[in-house]
């Protein structure tokens, strides 16, 4: 008859084989799933960075494309003159040193842009700065910065960091302040408004920004 003490020790020998057998699968099954990763990793790593640097090229490559695409549709023109005539008959030009067609708006910037209102008539209305953009369709021109607009009738001119003229009214619009000289004195406003080819002007003032400006009695009376 088996001793009961006997029989124990041999199945927890028997239990101690069978953990230590189920350890080495575990183990042997481990090993094999690093040197997998060992493997497939690298690679793995490789296709990533190769999509990346290919979508790169490839999008440094397009945008080149679409930028050369872009100016070969521009429309340059040097020393361009557009003339027309606003709702009453009077004519103007919108001249520049330079003009670039933008192709998705159709609008072009100006570069150092004259205009002249009223060409040919008893008194003209000139106007210059540094750029613009001339809305052909919706038929005005915004000007600026440093606007200057001269009345050939009066002598007076006002400085101002931009204008719009509505070529078919003839109506010269800017909020951004304004400042004025000429024989009969000074102004200073935060916005103006031209009106009749230079005949009426309307400044007004908004806010803290009051109209100020003086009076030269001598150049009143002319």
């Amino acid at each position: 008859m088996t001793d009961p003490g006997e029989q124990t020790r041999i199945q927890a020998d028997a239990a101690d084989e069978a953990r230590v057998v189920l350890a080495g699968a575990r183990w042997r099954a481990r090993s094999r799933r690093v040197k997998l990763y060992r493997r497939v990793l690298p690679i793995i790593i490789l296709v990533l960075a190769g999509g990346v640097l290919t979508w790169t090229v490839f999008r440094t490559v397009m945008s080149g494309v679409e930028r050369k695409a872009s100016q070969g549709q521009e429309v340059r023109l040097d020393k361009p003159l557009f003339h027309g005539q606003d709702a009453q008959g009077r004519a103007f030009t919108v001249g520049a040193q330079g003009a670039i067609r933008d192709p998705a708006t159709g609008h072009f910037r100006l570069v150092g842009p004259a205009l002249k209102l009223n060409l040919g008539g008893r008194k003209v209305t000139e106007m210059t700065a540094d750029g613009g953009t001339y809305n052909e369709q919706a038929r005005t021109v915004t000007i600026g910065p440093n606007v200057r607009i001269s009345d050939g009738g009066s002598g007076f001119v006002l400085t101002t960091p931009e204008a719009v003229v509505d070529t078919n009214t003839g109506i010269i619009t800017g909020s951004r302040g304004v400042q004025g000289a000429g024989p009969i004195g000074t102004i200073n406003a935060s916005s103006y408004a031209i009106y009749d080819q230079g005949e009426r002007v309307v400044f007004k003032g908004s806010g803290d920004t009051k109209i100020s400006g003086t009076i030269n009695p001598s150049g009143s009376g002319e």
